[in-house]
């Protein structure tokens, strides 16, 4: 069947009362969160993933495609409003977005915002569509060296790209391989890491890290910096649509920030917070307006929000196609697969096609939600600003607790969530990057399995990992991103 006549299948799923109504909460709790500073969608899909196993695959994901997409319009509301962004994608936007509010025109920059986000996020949904079950036919010519090959490519990537420092970016790497590896090893039946525990012979669940990294390490850190005062926020003033002139401003710049953001979002280690700020650098060199900028100039609010909404659905290309996460949220959405005993990659597309063009469909439905939630009705998500900090953190933190104690009922896995999470404060201490870790944990053990059969097959040569031309770009593609950087560095010695 073509593509079209797979989409349309996928709004039978959609617009089913039962997915209408996860969308419209997984929108709603997606802007809820995007507004409230230090809480993002990784950490709101974590505590979700336990309370989620009833719901079916389905709807859960439909869920959290609304809360991911919802957490991209949401945190452009901090940034305008209060100059915080709620989200890390949100950066830029508060640079531009927070001097408009305070010059009065703070309507004009969540308008431009919020429509932004919703011709971004469409564009790129409709990208994602027709580009996602091409990349998953590719991924039928994939041999286990080229898995293991891809695997290794996306370590180098995150663990270079994310965080200050690629010393602290591999450590948390392989703190996540550690982890993945625990349990009984498959082909030899012998117990790894397990310490003697028999609790761990299963390996270390992958719920239990997901959200003691997010969940209490996350608030922990954020609650450890709190100051007692209240943000202030600007009102806001202005008409509540954009005039022609802002019309004609942001158009341009959300085209462009849709180009930039979708593929760079797709990248591994691309993310939300690069394609922003590239998206910004550019609008500043093109505009006519150049004087405005840093006084609140219309393009820089409008740009970056579409770069941040596009790259939201450019994670989702590796994910849904080849099951290769490339940001901490697409490594949960990742985990939230496995939760429900599933496996993303090309196999998916044809195995479970309710699923996946189930899932599509939602993202055109939830990005005409967001627009209706977010225009209108302002007013009362500023309200969230006003909730005290102390009693927010203390109420995710027994959420949390009492997810896990739900899924599991065990005694050690409270004691490791609480022992996580105090490392995942650690670690955000001395800035050492959470997307390594988790990537390392749960594409650890495809690693290992792919590394195994392609040796196997090739009656233990190592030459078998460079045979095939896909798995030769991969590795090279690696290599060039672990030593580039030094070359570059010394150059710039040398000059």
């Amino acid at each position: 069947m073509d593509t079209l006549g797979l989409l349309l299948q996928g709004f039978e799923v959609a617009l089913t009362p039962t997915n209408l109504f996860w969308a419209l909460v997984g929108s709603t709790l997606g802007t809820a969160i995007g507004i409230l500073p230090g809480i993002g969608p990784a950490l709101t899909i974590a505590l979700l993933l336990p309370v989620t196993v009833s719901v079916g695959p389905v709807s859960a994901f439909i869920m959290f495609a609304g809360v991911l997409y919802g957490a991209m319009y949401g945190g452009s509301t901090t940034s305008i409003l209060i100059n915080t962004p709620g989200e890390a994608g949100s950066m830029m936007t508060a640079l531009e977005g927070n001097k408009m509010a305070r010059s009065g025109r703070g309507a004009a920059a969540l308008a431009t915002a919020a429509i932004g986000s919703f011709v971004a996020g469409t564009l790129a949904t409709l990208a994602l569509t027709f580009a996602a079950p091409y990349i998953a036919e590719l991924a039928f010519y994939f041999k286990p060296a080229d898995y293991f090959a891809l695997t290794i490519m996306a370590f180098t990537s995150v663990a270079v790209v994310m965080g200050s420092s690629r010393v602290r970016g591999f450590i948390s790497l392989f703190i996540g391989l550690g982890f993945g590896v625990m349990g009984i090893d498959n082909m030899t039946g012998q117990p790894r890491m397990t310490f003697g525990f028999a609790d761990l012979l299963d390996g270390m669940e992958l719920t239990v890290v997901l959200v003691s990294l997010f969940a209490v390490g996350e608030i922990i850190y954020v609650a450890s910096r709190y100051k007692n005062q209240k943000d202030e926020v600007v009102s806001v003033k202005g008409g509540m649509w954009m005039s022609k002139s802002d019309w004609k401003r942001s158009f341009m710049p959300w085209i462009r920030g849709t180009a930039i953001g979708f593929p760079m979002g797709a990248l591994p280690g691309g993310g939300s917070e690069i394609p922003t700020m590239l998206s910004y650098t550019l609008e500043k060199n093109l505009t006519k307006h150049k004087d405005e900028f840093g006084k609140g100039a219309i393009e820089g609010v409008a740009g970056p929000e579409a770069a941040n909404n596009a790259a939201a659905a450019g994670v989702l290309v590796p994910l849904l196609t080849l099951g290769l996460p490339t940001s901490a949220t697409a490594a949960i959405l990742l985990a939230a697969f496995q939760n429900f005993g599933l496996q993303p990659g090309p196999f998916l597309f044809t195995s479970n096609p309710e699923l996946i063009w189930g899932l599509i469909a939602s993202l055109y439905i939830g990005n005409a939600m967001l627009l209706v939630l977010n225009l209108p009705l302002i007013g009362i998500w500023v309200k969230l600003l006003l909730i005290p900090k102390p009693q927010l953190y203390a109420g995710i933190l027994i959420f949390a607790m009492i997810g896990i104690w739900g899924v599991s009922g065990s005694v050690f896995d409270l004691a490791c969530m609480a022992l996580v999470g105090v490392m995942g404060y650690v670690m955000r201490v001395y800035d050492f990057p959470i997307p390594p870790l988790l990537i390392g944990l749960i594409l650890g053990p495809m690693t290992e399995n792919q590394l195994r059969i392609a040796l196997a097959a090739g009656q233990g040569n190592p030459a078998v990992l460079v045979e095939s031309p896909m798995s030769m770009v991969f590795l090279t593609i690696s290599f060039l991103f672990l030593f580039v950087p030094f070359l570059i560095k010394k150059l710039r010695k040398v000059a």
